[in-house]
């Protein structure tokens, strides 16, 4: 089983640095608490022993509204604290969420590739969302009891240091108690967690549209319930071992907390060294002591208990990150795109090698090849979704490694071969790419893409939900409203994976139509396998094997009889990457 990393206490003390201000202040209103708090068996002391035997009335009034100030600026202080406190943890949940958001987006796609959706959905929400509490209320709860502890134990000696012995004597009981079921609890929650973990991948799979299909049409939706139940079982019965974790021990704190006022009362009975009035405040000083002594062993057992979290969290935020942003920027871009000796590779195999490209502005390059060739993989590292592990890929001569992102991003569009739409109006999956963009310029991309008069035919028109993933259209509707989200950015450089594979074949001619009109000015690669994307193309490059084989226009290639010829004689569509 693999261990769950933990996190070190240092690095959680640190998530809170930035609001030391606001915690000095909840600090300072706890001491304030807790020394109010005290005078409070005093008042009862001198209530006993003093007013009422020697029956003086107005020190008996004046000593009960003293007790009602101490109730009330006690629990004054209380709500101010809980505010501040809350407010204090709320922020670092907000900072650790955001943190591991901004993370992931700087992974490459290679990281997204090997890891599930489910799985970092599951660090997202189930790992912080279990933090909550220890991050809100912790630190707080920690300076809180510990200073009621020390106050109440320095009060308890001021009142009778042989009583305060007694009291004292089974702490340590309660400390080494607290730790065995702390370390029960860390390991019983890392084992829920990546319960957790692969439960919301279930969930994420096999709930989607795709998932609902694949498991319907192969008869599996059963067995798939059947697996969920198992790992919801297996998630129910952790949460029971967690919640179980230690209860007889600390039953055995509750007895011994009850059983202590008995003792101090027998004591007193049978030593008779001080008044019922110091009896009373002892004991109900001894309440105040053993109360934040438990709750602190308590929120130890959940410290102990989060930091399997806390680890989880971390290691997503020190995964390295492989594509940096550059600093340079494009403000008039020509669009001249070369890879120079480029390679590339997912591990040791080699995807790439020795690729060496020269795509002008404004001319358009076809790149085919048989299954596995590379293809897709050279079209994901102009737009740097990959870098290279060898070589480099410029625009106007500059290292795509060295732009910001916000400069590769206005300058390269592209239409992957899987379209993909968010659960939204078709207005706000276009406007994804400009947000800004005005009615008439949604309704300009659609009408190059071919799709503006499907859209208008529908009911709500431009608000029409499209469904999760935009199952409610076809692929080539997909594709279309894909290829009008990119035009609507106008890139000067154009990457079309396989943008019209799902295209009929009178579709796909009207778009092409489209593509060509665009296309003119811009320079375009294109992944492509009919015959009517390859043709017109000014460039066309064939790979075998992630080396280019062979290179040329579509009349010369067909001349050299050789794996272009070959592709095409097939008379089928060439197989993606």
């Amino acid at each position: 089983m693999t261990e769950e990393p933990r996190a070190p206490m240092r690095r959680i003390i640190a998530l809170f640095r930035p609001y030391r201000g606001r915690l000095s202040l909840v600090l300072g209103l706890i001491a304030l608490s807790s020394l109010v708090s005290l005078a409070g068996p005093f008042l009862l002391r001198e209530v006993l022993d003093v007013a009422i035997p020697t029956h003086q009335t107005g020190l008996l009034s004046l000593l009960v509204l003293g007790m009602l100030a101490v109730a009330v600026a006690t629990s004054v202080f209380d709500v101010l604290q809980t505010l501040i406190s809350t407010t204090v943890g709320q922020r670092v949940m907000h900072d650790l969420r955001t943190a591991v958001y901004s993370h992931l987006q700087r992974m490459s796609l290679a990281f997204f590739t090997r890891t599930r959706t489910g799985e970092v959905q599951s660090r997202l929400a189930n790992d912080i969302g279990g933090m909550q509490q220890v991050v809100t209320s912790t630190a707080t709860s920690i300076v809180s009891n510990l200073t009621t502890v020390v106050a109440s134990v320095i009060a308890m000696l001021v009142l009778d240091w042989r009583l305060t012995a007694v009291s004292l004597v089974l702490l340590p009981v309660f400390v080494l108690i607290s730790r065995k079921v702390g370390n029960e609890r860390k390991r019983i929650t890392a084992q829920r967690q990546r319960k957790l973990a692969t439960m919301s991948s279930m969930v994420q799979e096999s709930l989607s549209v795709s998932g609902v299909l694949l498991g319907r049409t192969m008869g599996q939706s059963a067995d798939l319930t059947g697996r969920f139940t198992k790992a919801s079982d297996d998630l129910a019965e952790l949460g029971v071992q967690s919640s179980m974790a230690g209860r007889w021990r600390q039953s055995t704190i509750q007895i011994i907390m009850a059983a202590m006022p008995a003792m101090i009362y027998w004591v007193s009975g049978l030593t008779s060294v001080v008044s019922i009035g110091t009896v009373v405040a002892f004991t109900t000083l001894q309440a105040g002591l053993f109360r934040p002594a438990v709750s602190l062993m308590r929120t130890g057992v959940e410290v102990q208990a989060s930091l399997s979290l806390f680890g989880r969290i971390f290691e997503y935020l020190d995964l390295p990150v492989d594509i940096t942003p550059g600093t340079s920027a494009l403000p008039r871009v020509r669009g001249d795109v070369r890879f120079e000796d480029v390679s590339f590779s997912y591990g040791e195999a080699s995807t790439l090698t020795g690729i060496d490209l020269d795509i002008p502005a404004g001319t358009s390059l076809a790149v085919v090849g048989e299954t596995g060739s590379g293809k897709t993989t050279l079209s994901y590292l102009l737009p740097r979704l990959y870098d290279v592990t060898g070589g480099k890929v410029t625009v106007d001569g500059v290292d795509v490694r060295d732009l910001t992102f916000e400069t590769l991003a206005a300058t390269v569009g592209v239409v992957s071969q899987e379209t993909y739409l968010f659960h939204a109006s078709i207005a706000d999956n276009l406007r994804f790419a400009k947000p800004e963009a005005t009615d008439d310029e949604l309704i300009a991309a659609a009408k190059a893409a071919r799709i503006h008069d499907h859209i208008a035919s529908l009911p709500e028109g431009y608000d029409t939900t499209v469904g999760e993933r935009g199952y409610r259209f076809s692929g080539g509707e997909k594709q279309r409203l894909a290829i009008a989200r990119t035009l609507l950015r106008n890139p000067p450089i154009l990457v079309l994976d396989e943008a019209t594979s799902a295209l009929d074949t009178q579709t796909e001619a009207a778009v092409q139509q489209a593509l060509d009109t665009l296309a003119e000015g811009r320079t375009t690669i294109t992944i492509a396998h009919r015959l009517s994307t390859v043709r017109d193309a000014d460039q066309i490059i064939v790979l075998d094997s992630g080396r280019v084989a062979e290179r040329g226009t579509h009349d010369e290639l067909l001349a050299l009889d050789g794996h272009y010829a070959t592709l095409i004689s097939r008379d089928r569509p060439l197989e993606l990457v």
